[in-house]
């Protein structure tokens, strides 16, 4: 299985979005918008910012085809 490493990321303040490599060892749990400066955090039950805002979940839950409750 190939894995996606990028993911665009949208912003639920201000809308402002921005592709971004995700890290492949780990979760990312802050994001700084750079829109509105607002730091993301992951929504309840997810794992990371890009499992929450972005449009492909982060490489951890690709691989493992867990869901973030696992991660």
């Amino acid at each position: 299985m190939k894995l996606e490493l990028y993911s665009t990321i949208v912003c639920p303040q201000c809308g402002f979005s921005k592709t971004e490599q995700m890290p492949t060892d780990a979760c990312q749990y802050l994001y700084e918008c750079e829109g509105c400066k607002k730091l993301l955090k992951p929504k309840e039950g997810d794992c990371c910012v890009f499992c929450s805002y972005g449009t492909i979940k982060c490489p951890p839950i690709q691989e493992s085809g867990a869901s973030c409750k696992t991660c």
